[in-house]
């Protein structure tokens, strides 16, 4: 039976064919100004949405009053209401497993470029200012050695985890309630808390979900907390992280350096002091984003949303009940 699909983010043309040679599809990208009408008007038809980075909250969701299913190209789901879509018996569907090497990349990409300061060196030898051997004003800190405390030990953190145990030697530290340590880890990696995890680290990277309990958990305190000297990074969700905190802690010194490549508000406002803080390397949110693995994302969430809709048994459904019964405890 054929349904009815708003697409509402670009996807590859022959995967774009696919969903067409089942369903009937609307693109509409609520992002473009132009597009927004054409996708508030297919809202109301929909069955299926395909699509990832638009905000579909109790308001949006209320004019969708036939969807059967949300495939996102994306593995974080904050953007949707999860008690909404529970609810009204919504399947979701996300994208994990496919994205995890290439985030834990650029998360140990921002642990080594903030280390050994390569983005202010790489200015320091474009802008001209290579005249002759840099100084100890200039140089970095090892990486090897160091701890590394991990907030977070999902498929990304444990990732993270092997970089920095297997290949550069750190002691690694991470902090979760849940997560079965891998066996290539047993022994290479520690279960600890927050506050010891944040007091003993060289380096902290955040590789958390975004949840009502992780909203806003880097504060003053936590940051307090922090060796002076230590680095924070950031690969999961800017709202985890009080801005105005991390910057104070940049601002007197007391933190090295951050490597962020989210931010609470992106694209990063043009007058945020993240921009061009001396202390700060920021990326504009490129996690997961090779040619590679968007391919694998778009591709995941295409088969996702075309098994949902012939009630198939989609390969990465979101829990949304098990959702509901951690809010609820």
């Amino acid at each position: 039976m054929r349904k009815n699909v708003l697409v509402f983010r670009p996807i590859p043309d022959d995967l774009l064919a696919r969903i067409e040679s089942e369903h009937d599809v609307i693109v509409a990208d609520p992002r473009q100004p132009a597009q927004l009408p054409a996708f508030r008007a297919a809202l109301a038809n929909a069955h299926g949405l395909i699509g990832s980075s638009v905000k579909l909250g109790a308001a949006e969701l209320a004019e969708a009053g036939q969807l059967e299913v949300i495939s996102s190209i994306s593995v974080g789901v904050d953007n949707y209401d999860l008690p909404c879509l529970h609810r009204r018996g919504i399947t979701l569907c996300h994208t994990p497993g496919v994205l995890t090497e290439t985030t834990a990349d650029t998360v140990f990409a921002l642990i080594m470029a903030t280390s050994r300061r390569l983005v202010e060196l790489a200015a320091h030898v474009r802008e001209g200012r290579w005249a002759a051997n840099i100084g100890e004003g200039l140089f970095g800190w090892d990486v090897h050695g160091k701890t590394l405390a991990i907030l977070g030990f999902g498929r990304i953190g444990q990732a993270v985890a092997r970089r920095a145990a297997l290949g550069f030697g750190m002691e690694v530290l991470y902090v979760n309630e849940t997560a079965a340590e891998p066996r290539d880890l047993v022994g290479r990696a520690t279960r600890t808390d927050l506050d010891d995890a944040l007091q003993r680290a060289d380096i902290v990277a955040v590789t958390l979900p975004l949840t009502d309990s992780t909203r806003g958990l880097m504060g003053l305190r936590e940051f307090a907390l922090m060796k002076p000297g230590a680095i924070f990074v950031n690969g999961a969700r800017g709202q985890i992280v009080q801005e105005d905190a991390l910057l104070a802690a940049l601002d007197s010194g007391h933190l090295r350096a951050a490597g962020l490549d989210v931010f609470a508000t992106e694209p990063l406002p043009q007058d945020s002091p993240l921009r061009s803080h001396p202390r700060v390397t920021a990326l504009p949110h490129i996690g997961s984003a090779t040619h590679e693995t968007r391919r694998a994302m778009a591709e995941l969430a295409t088969r996702n949303l075309l098994d949902a809709l012939a009630g198939r048994q989609p390969a990465a459904r979101f829990d949304l009940a098990a959702f509901a019964a951690r809010a609820a405890a």
